[in-house]
């Protein structure tokens, strides 16, 4: 993380940050001009490298490099700004730690949940994360592969492609000489609850 502030064009002052990664503004387009070739390669590079940092160290910015990566083809001085953005927040977090604790090693709880049509092409957003109780040791942000037509459909879609997670955790800690009594999902959407639970007797369609 340190390299990636060393490298990047704008210096910022020790513990100089942002409270988060990304503002609220995250999935909208701003119509900026285009950046010119030079400053849209750095925010490529930045992006890619911000990816694999999300993956490895820092998985609180995978909101705001999941919706970048969809802009790398033709950044803006929309994009630019959120990558600004982004630099800050590590600028103040690059000393921060992630911790993880269990309070049970045989109960696993994921978070799952989403987004409806939030990116320009109308499709939704997912988020996951698997903990023991404390700290995320698998997390997940991406946007949705297909169009759907509802906040329930969309819960239910973000549901659908976490699951090979969901169920290939269960038997990796089962793998390690641990038994799993619950491998619970958590979500806030009752609609997609009940057609999860009671499939097609929940739909009217």
């Amino acid at each position: 993380m340190q390299s990636m502030l060393d490298e990047f064009p704008m210096k910022f002052k020790p513990g100089e940050g942002m409270q988060s990664a990304a503002a609220d503004n995250l999935f909208s387009i701003d119509d900026s001009a285009d950046l010119l070739k030079s400053e849209a390669d750095i925010y490529h590079h930045f992006v890619a490298q911000g990816l694999w940092a999300c993956k490895c160290a820092c998985p609180d910015i995978q909101p705001a490099i999941a919706v970048m990566c969809t802009r790398t083809k033709k950044p803006n001085g929309g994009d630019w700004k959120k990558l600004v953005r982004l630099m800050k927040f590590i600028n103040g977090t690059v000393n921060d730690k992630l911790t993880l604790s269990a309070d049970n090693l045989h109960v696993i709880h994921w978070y799952v949940d989403s987004a409806f049509a939030v990116h320009p092409d109308f499709r939704g957003h997912t988020g996951s994360v698997m903990t023991y109780g404390r700290g995320a040791v698998i997390s997940n942000s991406s946007k949705q592969k297909l169009n759907t037509r509802s906040s329930t459909e969309s819960e239910l879609v973000g549901t659908d492609s976490e699951c090979p997670k969901i169920l290939w955790m269960k038997l990796f800690i089962e793998a390690q000489g641990y038994k799993v009594d619950v491998n619970k999902v958590w979500q806030d959407n009752k609609s997609t609850m009940l057609l999860e639970q009671n499939g097609k007797s929940s739909s009217s369609k």
